[in-house]
């Protein structure tokens, strides 16, 4: 069996195994790339207010923060999200699942009308990582979609070996590189469609396959360190970073309001599109910001201030970070191509639902081999 045999037949039993669970995969990935998009727009009788009035101050946020306690006795508001948009709203966060949205000008607590998209997208996010499995049967979910990512990465590589044109100036090109128009059957539209598809989004699918590897397994996380020739954490803090440290305050020294601390961030950072602030008392309270030129555009700066005196504690982004940190900021957003912004997501989602096509076109392929083997084997 020569050396393109054996790849072909690898790409055929990884397909015919994990084709499937592939094929929800990259459906649900196509959906996942804009995310945060999706819910943003349809949320956005929340998120949006209306033009306020020329000479209309802002009101303080404590003010807004008392309005959303006084509405809702039982929230625990424990953060707040500022846009740097004349029209967007405040947000305060109360853990992960519930946000209030408040206007700034007039003090009114708006929350959205429908959460319809962020349902059927958290429905969607389920399948993508467990397939849907809850409670113990999670971990289960996690590992196929795991070992099929990985297959799927396995197809991307020796599939990109078997689309790839063993000679450029033949006749027959064309139809291995781009559509052709008039297929003489149903076989060989698949092929070419299954050809020209997985030819241009092997290199993308590769990435996003590969990037997935670390979220599923750890010893693909832990291989980013050995990359980058950086010492890996003890296993007690893998995941942790020192904590900036706060000197008791003097007992007659007085918080500052949330307003004063943010004009910290502000004035650190003058093109800063989104502040994460969350209060402080004993510890230092802490602003996470992202800027306007942010590379990659999932970078975050946190700072942590005293809450008494405003001064800068620590400051950590992604510059602070070693070179596997680095390098796992980048594998975790380049899944979904939010590392490069818009561009790369709308790459991620095509890559995606080309896959969809990939997985019908291999199955149609299989299926068209299987007939012509059955039939020359029951032909006298």
């Amino acid at each position: 069996m020569t050396f393109r045999k054996s790849i072909f037949w690898l790409h055929l039993a990884a397909g015919l195994i994990a084709g499937t669970v592939i094929a929800i995969l990259c459906l649900t990935g196509t959906a996942l790339a804009f995310e945060k998009e999706i819910i943003a727009y349809a949320e956005r009788d929340a998120r949006r207010i209306a033009s306020p009035a020329t000479d209309a101050a802002r009101l303080p946020l404590a003010d807004l923060l008392n309005r959303v306690r006084t509405a809702h006795p039982n929230a625990r508001p424990d953060g707040i999200v500022l846009q740097n948009h004349p029209l967007a709203a405040v947000a305060f966060t109360a853990g992960r699942t519930t946000t209030f949205y408040t206007d700034p000008y007039t003090g009114e607590i708006r929350q959205p009308a429908s959460t319809g998209a962020r349902d059927t997208l958290k429905l969607i996010e389920d399948w993508h990582r467990v397939l849907a499995l809850g409670g113990d049967q999670r971990p289960i979910g996690k590992a196929i979609t795991g070992a099929c990512n990985f297959a799927f990465f396995v197809l991307a590589v020796s599939g990109l070996y078997l689309w790839w044109p063993r000679k450029w100036r033949t006749k027959g090109l064309r139809r291995s590189i781009w559509f052709i128009r008039r297929p003489a059957d149903a076989k060989a539209r698949d092929w070419n469609w299954h050809n020209v598809i997985g030819l241009w989004t092997a290199p993308i699918l590769i990435v996003l396959t590969l990037t997935a590897l670390p979220i599923s397994y750890k010893w693909a996380g832990q291989m980013l360190f050995t990359i980058t020739g950086t010492p890996p954490p003890p296993p007690t803090t893998a995941s942790a970073t020192p904590a900036a440290k706060l000197v008791p305050p003097t007992p007659d020294a007085k918080l500052l309001s949330s307003e004063d601390l943010i004009a910290v961030a502000q004035k650190q950072f003058p093109t800063w599109e989104t502040l994460t602030y969350r209060a402080g008392t004993t510890q230092p309270a802490t602003i996470a910001v992202r800027t306007a030129d942010s590379w990659p555009r999932t970078a975050t700066t946190t700072l942590s201030l005293n809450p008494f005196t405003g001064e800068i504690l620590k400051r950590a982004g992604y510059a602070e970070l070693n070179a596997a940190q680095q390098l796992r900021s980048w594998t975790r957003y380049l899944h979904t191509g939010e590392a490069v912004g818009w561009p790369g997501q709308l790459l991620a989602a095509i890559a995606s639902l080309g896959g969809c096509v990939l997985v019908y076109t291999g199955f149609a392929l299989v299926w068209h081999r299987w007939r012509r083997w059955r039939s020359s084997s029951v032909t006298p």
